[in-house]
């Protein structure tokens, strides 16, 4: 067993990869204000991107699940890893020797098991990319050549040789100290009736399939001779590493396009996707031995932010089974923000087919000439009746009236119906408008039905990060209701945001600050937390890590991570400045002394009631003393503490 990590080499580490550029490998970020971003979080689904990240600070935040943490529990998370697993992946992009407490530096086998599949993937893919150029090969290069794919595109895409001996990638990566244990987990081998493992993958052309990170974590195999009794297409079966409802060929590729240009283009093969790609079609992807999901839609959902300008377009045969796979992904429709269109290939030919037959630009072409899936839905319904018949018309409305109904955009939904009343043949358009308007309405009417008493995803979402004031903010599981109306609430969590997001503007006056000094409890544990790091006067690049650490659970922690992505009340245009903290520091020290002041007066009285003078005198005392104290501060501001 591996030790532990050298603490020395964590923190390496975690300064050499930037968390934004980690993230940023599964989700899209934009600019949220104060130095930090945003995307829409890979923990949940939700519409608005509520998934923020400090660049400078090294820790992500979700307002809408409370996930949270720094570099290494992102990575944990998204891929479900351990520490070590996560500290091991980023290592090795970083290019990082690790050390282990017992027994110096770590062996591969001495590594987590994800990062071992990996690894042996990655070896894998090599090994098949070298057995293409060998001579058993050549039917494999003459399969690509007579595509359209020379020697480079091969390269490009890491497109490889299986050979058709039984044990040829075994031997080769037991060579490598991989275990048979690890080759039957992996996919890359099987068992065969003896026992022993042999190859997975024989006498195949072979396409790597990588997550969004770009590590290779299946394969997707193509027949080449007629003595291969298999399917058509052999793929990796479901291991800890590769699910095939979660990722899309070609996704490492295409994700930097695919988020910069706001459009996505889905196909059908792997071939496909070359195609499209060395057309000019840069954003192409491919799912891989399964029809289009909810798993593939999330993945695409992340590139695109949801905004309304974003595009899917997916292309399909124009033949019966083109069609059905286009109706398929209408189904899903509704699950994007981003429209949806369709392209259909012309004569029945798949990209790949028609960029051999026409060129690149025929392939472009067919992109740009897309159609709204919407429009392609109702068309394919409509045809399906006799539109000479009154009987055929009112049954192809009935059927097509409710595809319209869950158009979002009012606006929109009015020209389609227009449009279906004109498709079908019906002259009184106005009655059509009207059969949809019921039909929306009810579709509209259900869910607030379901869930009246359920907060709108807006408002929670506002509540959530705090800028409602109509709302409390739920807390976090196992922690204390926070109520954002109190003005002594908000700006107590403004002062924890600047101590921790720029300490150097309320040093050294935050650090004799008392843990009473913060009315809710839950920023009262965070103070305690920025102590027990050292305060705000020491902080450094590690600063922020010492904070989590000291945090007494994970909901206090979550708090921290929160604290850390909000954006600062002052940036409105403009960096908070040296006045902006001093209004904070001010505020929460005079909301302390007035509370003291009230606490004292109280106590003053009951002395007075039982005629306890002396007492009640020094009482009296100490509340001139605060009072005057509390006066300078009104007059003087932060000079006065």
């Amino acid at each position: 067993m591996a030790g532990r990590i050298n603490d020395e080499d964590v923190r390496a580490v975690r300064d050499a990869v930037p968390i934004d550029a980690v993230v940023s490998e599964y989700l899209q970020l934009r600019p949220a204000g104060g130095g930090n971003l945003k995307g829409l979080c890979p923990f949940h689904d939700e519409k608005s991107p509520s998934f923020h990240v400090s660049s400078s600070k090294g820790v992500f935040h979700c307002f809408g699940c409370q996930e949270g943490g720094d570099t290494f529990d992102f990575v944990r998370k998204v891929d479900h890893l351990s520490f070590s697993e996560a500290v091991e992946r980023l290592a090795a992009q970083a290019g990082i020797t690790l050390r282990y407490e017992e027994g110096g530096y770590g062996r591969a086998s001495q590594q987590g098991e994800r990062t071992r599949l990996v690894e042996a993937h990655k070896v894998a893919a090599q090994f098949y990319a070298e057995q293409l150029q060998g001579q058993e090969a050549e039917i494999g290069r003459r399969f690509l050549d007579e595509r359209g794919f020379d020697k480079e595109a091969a390269g490009h895409f890491g497109v490889g040789y299986a050979p058709a001996g039984w044990d040829h990638l075994v031997r080769f990566l037991r060579g490598k100290g991989f275990s048979d244990k690890e080759l039957i987990l992996s996919g890359l081998a099987q068992e065969a009736r003896n026992g022993r493992p042999i190859d997975r993958f024989r006498g195949r052309l072979m396409w790597p399939i990588r997550d969004i990170t770009g590590d290779v974590v299946g394969f997707g195999a193509r027949r080449l001779r007629d003595d291969d009794n298999g399917p058509k297409y052999l793929n990796t079966p479901e291991t800890p590493i590769y699910h095939k409802s979660q990722v899309l060929y070609g996704i490492d590729l295409a994700k930097r396009d695919i988020a910069k240009g706001n459009r996505a283009v889905v196909v059908e093969g792997y071939t496909d996707v070359m195609a499209c790609h060395l057309a000019g079609v840069t954003t192409a992807v491919a799912t891989s031995g399964t029809s289009f999901g909810e798993g593939h839609i999330k993945i695409l959902r992340r590139l695109l932010m949801d905004n309304s300008q974003s595009e899917v377009v997916f292309t399909f045969d124009g033949d019966a089974a083109g069609q059905k796979a286009a109706l398929r992904a209408f189904e899903d429709d509704q699950k994007f923000a981003a429209r949806t269109s369709i392209a259909i290939t012309p004569e029945g030919m798949d990209p790949c087919e028609l960029r051999l037959a026409e060129g690149d630009e025929a392939v472009a072409k067919v992109v740009e000439s897309r159609s709204p899936l919407f429009e392609f839905a109702i068309r394919s319904i409509v045809d399906q009746h006799n539109l000479d018949t009154a009987e055929g018309r009112s049954a192809a409305l009935e059927q097509a009236a409710p595809v319209v109904a869950q158009i979002k955009d009012p606006s929109i939904q009015h020209e389609y119906a227009v449009r279906l009343a004109g498709l079908i043949g019906i002259l009184d358009t106005q009655f059509v408008v009207r059969r949809l308007g019921q039909l929306a309405r009810r579709r509209h009417a259900a869910p607030v039905a379901r869930g009246r008493n359920s907060p709108a995803p807006a408002a929670a979402h506002a509540s959530a990060t705090g800028l409602s004031g109509t709302a409390s903010r739920p807390a976090a599981p196992g922690g204390p209701a926070l109520n954002l109306r109190s003005p002594a609430h908000r700006v107590e969590r403004e002062l924890l945001k600047l101590a921790l997001q720029r300490p150097e503007l309320v040093a050294p006056a935050f650090d004799a600050y008392g843990t009473d000094e913060f009315t809710a409890p839950p920023y009262a544990t965070v103070r305690q937390a920025v102590e027990a790091a050292g305060g705000v006067s020491d902080a450094d690049a590690e600063f922020i890590g010492r904070v989590r650490a000291a945090a007494p659970d994970d909901t206090v922690r979550s708090l921290v991570n929160e604290l850390v992505v909000e954006p600062l009340r002052s940036a409105r245009g403009r960096e908070p400045d040296e006045i902006y903290a001093g209004m904070q520091l001010v505020a929460v020290r005079l909301a302390a002394v007035n509370s003291r002041i009230a606490d004292l007066e109280g106590t003053a009285r009951r002395l007075e009631a039982q005629r306890d003078d002396e007492r009640a005198v020094s009482v009296r005392q100490e509340i001139w003393t605060l009072q005057q104290y509390g006066r300078a501060l009104r007059e003087r501001g932060a000079a006065a503490l």
